[in-house]
């Protein structure tokens, strides 16, 4: 047994030892869960992948008249504005709107508020107009300028969705070409695509949250981050495989950290054709080793851990699936889908996701970055509820 301030201490005289988690399911063969729990102190665990459900909090300080910002744009994309005079939040998913100026060969068509946010953690200038309210305290009525992340206060991710725990494998039996969140999906089940990098994603290796929790420390796009919250769309009732691993969407997590100590390395806008803009974004979770049971939760093995395929021709909220696949499965390039073969690729990277976990362990080798013990644990009750099937209490109920 071990204890969070037992490992800080040794992270702090830089004699903790820390593996990646690809290094303890090599291992584990080997050296035995017992053992490597008595030698590791901690094991680091990344992914970098849309994340389409982040967004940036921004304040950019107050003008001279004042100024209750109405409506906002970051080069072209709108923010939103319903905070402060002048806070913001720009989504990643938000859509440029230049007002006709674009046209169909225009490459802004394809930005952001991903690209913007990326553009701003990577030092370049953007350009704001807002519009104001108008008020006896905030009179001035508009305001142009060029930002960058060193002229404005806050600047920080507040992300309500990010590392789902496993997903969906999406494929398209239709006769048409589709453009989904999980990118193109050729006709006649011509490909299949996967977002979730199997055993070594963060969430997969503490399958009934153990020890991450709400104010867990993290590594968040380079700088440092936080769990804030269980993520929307939160579901740790997700039907399970006996080594609780869930066999689709499971729980998610919302993350929170200062963009302005981000590596614009790890925060990248992105963009899937014909659907939008998404946040590449890594983020690594360190797994305290606090007993053998940790470490037998972190041995979990792709060939362990199922998704199920899904056809998306069916443009419903319920879609009917092919059965499930294992990520050993999906790893390999293809897949037999009713005895044919289909070839199948990552959304996330799967090597950018192990570099996370080697960026994590270095930095708490060199005595960084220190863990933070939960101060709350996340839900483990919650359902999934569609909205359609939500019941309004009659007004005329006594």
């Amino acid at each position: 047994m071990k204890t969070i301030d037992q490992i800080n201490d040794k992270i702090g005289k830089k004699r903790a030892v820390v593996w990646t988690v690809d290094e303890v399911k090599t291992k584990v063969a080997e050296l035995g869960i017992a053992k490597i729990a008595e030698l590791v102190d901690v094991i680091t665990t990344g992914s970098f992948e849309p994340m389409e459900s982040s967004g940036a909090i921004l304040n950019l300080g107050h003008t001279d008249p004042p100024i209750k910002i109405r409506s906002c744009t970051l080069d072209g994309v709108p923010a939103y504005a319903g905070f402060g005079a002048v806070d913001l939040y720009l989504g990643a998913t938000q859509l440029v709107d230049f007002a006709g100026e674009i046209g169909d060969g225009d490459e802004r068509k394809e930005r952001g508020g991903a690209h913007v946010i990326a553009d701003l953690i990577a030092g370049k200038g953007v350009t704001l107009r807002a519009i104001g309210q108008g008020t006896d305290c905030y009179p001035r009525a508009t305001f142009d300028t060029t930002i960058t992340k060193d002229s404005i206060n806050q600047f920080y991710l507040y992300n309500p969705r990010n590392l789902y725990q496993n997903f969906i494998v999406g494929v398209n039996g239709g006769d048409r070409q589709l453009y989904t969140y999980l990118g193109p999906l050729q006709p006649r089940l011509g490909n299949a695509v996967y977002s979730n990098t199997g055993a070594i994603s963060p969430l997969l290796n503490d399958p009934d949250l153990d020890v991450i929790g709400i104010g867990t420390r993290i590594w968040l796009g380079g700088g440092i981050g936080y769990v804030a919250w269980e993520g929307t769309q939160h579901f740790p009732l997700q039907k399970r495989g006996e080594n609780r691993t869930p066999i689709g969407p499971g729980a998610t997590l919302a993350l929170i950290g200062d963009a302005k100590q981000m590596d614009p390395n790890w925060v990248r806008g992105c963009y899937l054709k014909n659907y939008g803009p998404s946040l590449m974004l890594g983020v690594g979770v360190p797994i305290p080793v606090l007993n053998a049971d940790v470490v037998a939760r972190c041995a979990v093995q792709d060939r362990d851990i199922v998704a199920p395929i899904v056809d998306f021709s069916i443009p419903r909220r319920v879609r009917p699936t092919f059965g499930l696949v294992s990520y050993e499965q999906l790893k390999s390039g293809k897949i037999k889908i009713e005895g044919r073969t289909v070839r199948v690729a990552p959304l996330a990277s799967i090597y950018r996701s192990r570099q996370v976990a080697i960026e994590l362990k270095n930095a708490i080798d060199r005595g960084e970055f220190l863990l933070t013990e939960a101060v709350s644990s996340l839900p483990r009750d919650r359902t999934f509820i569609p909205q359609d099937r939500r019941q309004m209490p009659s007004l005329l109920e006594d």
